[in-house]
């Protein structure tokens, strides 16, 4: 297992800045995932890492020993691009010995390996198909099995799902979850889906414009994004102008004043201290279609009226309307069909207090 080390990493392209003071460091045997939209630099990144494309500034380490000068195919990196990049005139087990040919590896010893390979992603009764005869998933497997057989010290993956369908990328990223829990291989993953992200990340970094957002596990940067960017890219959420009416308090609370409604009660992150505008963050799921009874905080309910209505199976989502041009997703799990609300509904939304967040603004 691999301890990576990216230090100040600076990439420019003629005046554009791709990476700008980038720094992160992957522990030994972790899924490390570099998330933001198209254009923020995280292909640029993981091409660093791999030596396939020189940085401006800044270096990369594994394992303490700086690599900056070492030439890709010697640094023992397994690759997984968006395109399969499969040989069409080679077979399965070909493709797969592909990597251990080119390293002069012995006749018996790498048909060993690619059996292996192959069993480790599901494909030994294939190796002697052409690609053409294969689906996308099993080219997608077979792309695995070649990345890994070569006994990689890190696995690089660059938007290794996008080209399968939805059912297939639910199918191929739990593959890819387990072979690298099995084999402990450290592993940068790139992606644009956020639910992709969570669900096989150790670690997200969110990513854009060139700059490292966030970092944290999955379920720290979904519950407590500290910006608006994060917030919004990182799965539904509600972003509502706002104005802190009060600092927060020793209890952790703050007062946050909205203009359509009565103050709000909010448990802060600790991003802001001053009196002034804000962003409060809600995930659609954390609000109430009607408040809890007896006793419910007052502070944090706002009436509304039902404008749009999906029943999606195990969720009903909303969009409610809480003043003129101001409307609210919320999202029921395991609704009731028999009480599903309807468009024109009069209905009363609360959340709980400590799943409101105060956002910081896009940096």
């Amino acid at each position: 297992m691999t301890r990576v080390r990216i230090d100040g990493i600076v990439k420019r392209f003629g005046e554009a800045s791709a990476l700008s003071d980038v720094s992160l460091e992957l522990s030994p045997g972790e899924l490390y995932t570099l998330l933001g939209p198209s254009g923020c630099g995280k292909t640029t990144l993981l091409r660093i890492v791999a030596g396939l494309l020189p940085q401006d500034a800044g270096s990369v380490a594994f394992d303490g020993v700086p690599v900056d000068n070492v030439p890709p195919y010697r640094r023992n990196i397994g690759v997984v691009f968006q395109s399969y990049a499969i040989f069409p005139h080679l077979t399965v087990r070909q493709n797969i010995a592909y990597g251990l040919r080119a390293r002069r590896m012995e006749s018996e010893r790498t048909e060993a390996k690619v059996g292996e390979a192959a069993r480790m992603v599901q494909m030994e009764s294939l190796l002697d198909r052409m690609p053409a005869a294969l689906s996308g998933g099993q080219q997608q497997r077979v792309v695995l099995a070649r990345a890994l057989v070569i006994e990689p010290r890190l696995l690089l993956m660059d938007e290794p799902l996008s080209n399968l369908d939805a059912r297939l990328r639910v199918e191929m990223r739990a593959v890819i979850r387990r072979l690298q829990r099995t084999l402990g291989i450290t592993t940068l993953y790139v992606t644009h889906d956020q639910e992709e992200a969570l669900a096989i990340s150790d670690t997200i970094a969110v990513m854009d414009r060139g700059r490292i957002l966030q970092t944290g596990p999955p379920w720290a940067l979904y519950r407590a994004p500290q910006n608006r960017f994060v917030a919004e890219f990182l799965g539904g959420m509600n972003v509502l102008a706002a104005r802190l009416a009060r600092p927060v308090a020793a209890a952790g609370v703050a007062v946050v004043e909205v203009d359509f409604s009565t103050p709000w009660s909010v448990v802060a992150d600790g991003a802001v201290s001053e009196s002034g505008p804000v962003w409060l963050g809600i995930r659609p799921e954390s609000l109430r279609v009607e408040p809890p009874s007896g006793g419910a905080d007052h502070w944090n309910q706002a009436a509304g009226t039902v404008t749009e209505v999906g029943y999606l199976g195990a969720v009903a989502r909303y969009q409610v309307e809480i003043a003129p041009g101001v409307s609210l997703t919320v999202e029921v799990h395991d609704p009731d069909f028999q009480a599903l609300r309807r468009v024109g509904d009069p209905v009363r939304l609360w959340c709980d207090p400590a799943k409101v967040r105060i956002l910081a603004p896009h940096p």
